[in-house]
């Protein structure tokens, strides 16, 4: 599965991602680095059919109400350490990518992962 975590989250994410067997991208990986516009993560989302993961709510508007987001992860968690949100994800990625299979939007928080139709 390919991934683009966006800015506000670590880039040790999509190493984690990486080392799991995905194709993930950072924001810090494209010319703008974190400086790079939501419009552009849209982007390359849906050019790429990326799923977007990020803690910014509105995206979830770009996926729900205007089709701009290929697929979306929203993270809402809250404040949680580097470390403990790298565990929290590789103990749910293989729930999150077999759920994107049939669902676009799937949300993480500390307890559960939650499947949105």
């Amino acid at each position: 599965m390919k991934f683009i975590v966006d800015a506000q989250l670590p880039r040790r994410l999509a190493y984690r991602l990486r080392d799991a067997g995905h194709d993930a991208l950072h924001t810090l990986d494209l010319p703008l680095a974190n400086r790079t516009p939501d419009a552009v993560i849209k982007e390359i989302s849906l050019r790429d059919q990326r799923v977007v993961v990020s803690k910014d709510g509105e995206f979830v508007d770009s996926l729900l109400v205007h089709g701009q987001v290929y697929k979306l992860l929203l993270v809402s968690t809250g404040n949680i350490k580097n470390a403990d949100l790298e565990r929290l994800f590789l103990k749910n990625l293989k729930d999150i990518v077999d759920g994107f299979a049939q669902f676009d939007f799937i949300e993480i928080d500390r307890l559960i992962v939650t499947f949105h139709l």
